[in-house]
Formats: C-alpha cells, sequence, structure tokens
C-alpha cells in the first residue's frame, strides 16, 4: 500500500475524529505530512471529492440523522453543520437530498446518507492474507420473526464487492437512513425462490415488520420471510484494517461447523445474513437453521 494511500486514510480519519470541529486544509496537510497544494490533489484524486465537499457531505449526512430522530431543530442543525445562515444550510441540504431539512424532518422518507468509504479499504482486498492465526468464534442460536425485507438487487454479485461494482456503495448510505427492524441494514444471500431472473445473489437490504406500509425507493423490491432460527457466527473484536482477515476466519469457521451436534442441520431454504463489519464488535453473519 503505497505512503499516498496513506496519507489520504490519516486525512480521512483526522475528519471522521473531528468533524464537529473546524478543519482547514492546512491542518489535513499536517494528517497527511505533504503539502496542502499535494494534499488537495491526493484526496481528489482517490476519494472523487475535494476534502470541502467530502466534509460537507458528512455534516450534511449527521445533521439529516438528527433531524430524524427529533432531537434537533432546524436552526441548530444549521450552525451545528457550519453554515453561517439557514437559508443555506437548507439550500445545501435540498442540494444534497433533494428535499428541504423541515420537510425531512417531518416526514423522513429515505435518503441517500455520505458513507465515507476508507481509501485504503479498496486496496486491501488485493492483498495476500495470512490465515496462521486464526481468532475465536462465538457462535448462538437466535430466532428471527416473520418478517418483510426491502432490498436493492444486483445483476450477478455473489459477494459485497461484486455488488458494489454493479450497485454502486451509495446504497447502503441511503439503507441507514431508513428504520430496521433489527437496529441496522443487512446483506443477505438470497435462495433461487427468493431471486428474480437476471439477479445477484446477493443484495442489500432493511428488514421491516411483517404489516410495514412505509415508502420503498424506487428500483427496491419487498421480499417475505417467515419465522426462522439462525446460528449467529461472530468474531473477535479486530483492526478496522484486519476487516479481510476477521471475515475469513468466520466463514472457515461457519464452513467447518456441523451444527448436528446441538441437535439442527442447515436451512439454506432462508438467506444467509451478514453484518456490516464493524470492528469494535467482530464480524457476524448469520445463517439459517433448522430442528432434526
Amino acid at each position: 500500500m503505497t505512503e499516498q494511500i496513506l496519507a489520504v486514510q490519516r486525512m480521512q480519519d483526522y475528519i471522521q475524529a473531528n468533524l464537529d470541529t473546524e478543519i482547514t486544509l492546512g491542518i489535513l496537510a499536517k494528517e497527511s505530512m505533504f503539502s496542502p497544494w499535494y494534499s488537495y490533489r491526493l484526496f481528489r484524486g482517490l476519494t472523487g471529492l475535494t476534502p470541502a465537499e467530502y466534509i460537507r457531505k458528512l455534516r450534511l449526512s449527521k445533521s439529516a440523522m438528527r433531524l430524524k430522530s427529533g432531537d434537533c431543530r432546524i436552526i441548530d442543525a444549521a450552525f451545528e453543520t457550519g453554515f453561517g445562515s439557514v437559508d443555506g444550510y437548507q439550500r445545501a441540504f435540498f442540494r444534497e437530498f433533494g428535499r428541504n431539512p423541515g420537510e425531512y424532518a417531518r416526514n423522513p422518507v429515505p435518503i441517500t446518507l455520505f458513507i465515507p468509504y476508507g481509501v485504503k479499504f479498496r486496496h486491501m482486498r488485493k492483498e495476500v492474507i495470512d490465515m496462521e492465526n486464526l481468532q475465536s468464534v462465538f457462535i448462538q442460536v437466535l430466532s428471527k420473526p416473520e418478517r418483510k425485507v426491502i432490498v436493492k438487487r444486483g445483476i450477478k454479485a455473489e459477494d459485497y464487492f461484486s455488488y458494489c461494482e454493479e450497485v454502486g456503495c451509495d446504497v447502503w448510505g441511503l439503507l441507514t437512513s431508513m428504520d430496521s427492524q433489527c437496529g441496522e441494514p443487512v446483506c443477505l444471500w438470497l435462495p433461487a425462490p427468493y431471486k428474480k431472473p437476471s439477479t445477484s445473489t446477493y443484495v442489500q437490504g432493511v428488514e421491516v415488520p411483517r404489516d410495514f406500509g412505509g415508502a420503498i425507493p424506487d428500483g427496491f423490491d419487498i421480499i417475505d420471510l417467515p419465522e426462522t432460527e439462525y446460528l449467529m457466527f461472530q468474531g473477535e473484536p479486530f483492526r478496522e484494517e484486519d476487516y479481510c482477515e476477521a471475515i475469513q476466519a468466520v466463514q472457515r469457521a461457519m464452513d467447518r461447523y456441523d451444527p448436528a451436534v446441538i441437535g439442527y442441520e442447515w436451512n439454506d431454504e432462508s438467506p444467509r445474513i451478514q453484518l456490516e463489519p464493524r470492528g469494535e464488535r467482530g464480524y457476524i453473519e448469520l445463517r439459517a437453521v433448522k430442528r432434526r
């Protein structure tokens, strides 16, 4: 991994940790350890955004989540986001999300939030992974009730990376803005009965109650899932840069595990579920089971 990639990652990490303070190009240049001019070029080249655009998108997305929760006034959101006036904030919010903040606060329909993907993670998937030091994996039986899942289908995707290439990574930002029955978006590998012709096995979506009657974003589908028991496989906490190893450790443990030892067998008629890899909690996958 090049020093340029690591320099941009340091700038991204600083922005994430100091989003509520003033962030200048000079400060970011110190983090990158390059000149302001070169830091600006690197950041724009690897993220597709200028530092100012990147920061504004992050702050607007943060303010949208506060407006949705109902604990923030428009004027407070404007000044906390760094705008000098409510009018300026409202115009920026509308350009970003296609609706004004007051309208969104009253009716928080799905919007595409900005998700700051670290540039170094795009390159790690190409590196050789050492699987010698496998971590412990925690296994638990849990039950999911009858529910619906609002999903965005891909074309041929079988995993996260090919899905992002087909659909784009912005889908996760939209899903994050939606209320989920399990508290967060999910990724699923769909069995054949849940797939449509010429669509992907791997999809992303949100679980909602079986009587859900809210808005479904354009281009999304909704599928019904029965009450199902799952084995949840959860790895140890990991450093963010080690996410590939963390995923593979859990998936290898799942492949080797025989649920018959606890009186179950695999139920491949229900989707396998992947949660967002977060270092502080460990990587999590759920695979459906049924009693023998």
